[in-house]
């Protein structure tokens, strides 16, 4: 069976990780990849965005199957760009992953389905948004309507920074024509849990819990990221929440995107807030997370190709989604200076006895055949173990062993999920 992966992150090198255990798999393509992956798949140097030579590729490589991870080509149609030309596919259509390419979209969404969420406001005209902004509760959280690379949700502490943020999102097209709309929304307090489930648009089955850690540096200080790790389970997520999000959001949501003629097919991320009032929905996301999926998927007992096989034929309820009872750790090393100004180019040094715990996600492959960094998150760094704080020292161990000029990493990965254990 020869199967495709479109992107280029840690969280494909997961997914071609796990996929590539399926005794069926012939070849992987990894579309475009880097130059972590090479050991694993072979890397096609088409861009993920390139959706045309994509589906050129698939045709012309015979692919079985092809599972499309990141935001941006789900969002441009990927996937039914492939599915007309006969190739199977995991994730949504275009219509259905609306609900992470529009923020607006999928606020007036729950609004109209009674799903829980932080009330809101949606502007497209810069002078209403700003007269809001003059008497509206603080902090404030301002959020570009489109894709913006992980960093379109600012919250703002005085009325000073919010005005600043809606000027740079919509007058100064900080993030292009995501940010010409934008929502405006209230500041929500409690524990945040990531929440990935997989679904076919009649089931949904819910994967282990995990905590992501956006901030760059340690006590969740310094600028947004894509995620500087995670950890799995979280322990802020009791079995009866667990029910109560089942039943007041994860199937309201199939449903209420089945009713909008959108039924979504792949991995639907909800991102929660466990607020005083209940589980609410901080955001949605079409596809799997990163770097939430690299400690997701080491904990997944059942085989993931033949669960995306599932999905894509429509018959996920006849197969057992298992997860392992155990804890897990990602720890991302990046380069210093990330999000913001960072060097690449540096040769990176991983020993040969941890390399399948490693997740490359920014890093190429020079002439001698040196793997090199080349992005702000270059490794996740991965250990599961009985416990969570037995995890995490695993994780830790490994990171050390690991070399390259200008690595950077978060000391406390973890340690807030130990502190809510009593650790």
């Amino acid at each position: 069976m020869k199967v495709m992966v479109v992107g280029a992150g840690g969280r494909e090198h997961a997914i071609i990780k796990s996929i590539k255990k399926n005794p069926k798999v012939t070849e992987i393509f990894a579309l475009p990849g880097n130059g972590g992956m090479a050991n694993d798949a072979t890397l096609v140097p088409i861009g993920a965005k390139d959706i045309s030579a994509i589906a050129a590729f698939a045709v012309e490589n015979k692919i079985d199957f092809a599972i499309v991870a990141p935001d941006d080509p789900l969002v441009l149609g990927a996937v039914d760009a492939l599915e007309e030309k006969g190739i199977k596919c995991f994730g949504p259509s275009k219509r259905a992953a609306i609900i992470e390419g529009s923020k607006a979209f999928s606020k007036e969404l729950m609004k109209k389905y009674g799903i829980p969420t932080a009330s809101y406001e949606i502007f497209s005209d810069i002078d209403k948004a700003l007269s809001y902004l003059e008497d509206c509760p603080l902090p404030i959280v301002i959020k570009a309507d489109g894709l913006a690379l992980g960093k379109g949700v600012v919250i703002a502490q005085t009325r000073e920074q919010a005005k600043q943020i809606v000027i740079s999102m919509m007058r100064d097209k900080l993030f292009g024509e995501s940010g010409s709309k934008v929502v405006i929304e209230e500041f929500l307090i409690g524990p945040e849990v990531s929440v990935l489930a997989f679904t076919d648009g009649k089931s949904i089955v819910p994967m282990v819990s995990s905590m992501d850690h956006k901030r760059a540096g340690d006590n969740d200080e310094g600028p947004n990221t894509g995620g500087m790790g995670t950890i799995a389970p979280n322990p802020y997520y009791t079995p009866e929440l667990a029910k109560e999000c089942m039943n007041k959001i994860f199937l309201p949501t199939v449903n209420a995107m089945n009713k909008e003629g959108r039924t979504f097919k792949g991995c639907l991320y909800f991102g929660l807030m466990m607020t005083p009032k209940g589980p609410k929905v901080i955001e949605y996301n079409c596809r799997f997370g990163d770097p939430e999926t690299q400690v997701v998927l080491p904990l997944l007992e059942t085989d993931l190709l033949e669960i995306m096989l599932a999905v894509s034929e429509e018959r996920l309820s006849n197969v057992q989604v298992r997860f392992s009872s155990q804890s897990a750790c990602c720890v991302v090393m990046a380069s210093d200076g990330y999000p913001l100004k960072y060097q690449t180019g540096f040769e990176i040094s991983i020993p040969d006895g941890i390399k399948n715990d490693v997740f490359v996600a920014g890093a190429k492959l020079d002439e001698k055949g040196r793997l090199l960094t080349s992005g702000g998150r270059v490794l996740g760094v991965i250990a599961t173990a009985q416990t969570l704080d037995k995890a995490i020292e695993e994780s830790y161990k490994k990171v050390e062993k690991i070399s390259f000029a200008n690595a950077y990493y978060r000391k406390d990965i973890g340690k807030r999920a130990l502190l809510a254990l009593g650790k």
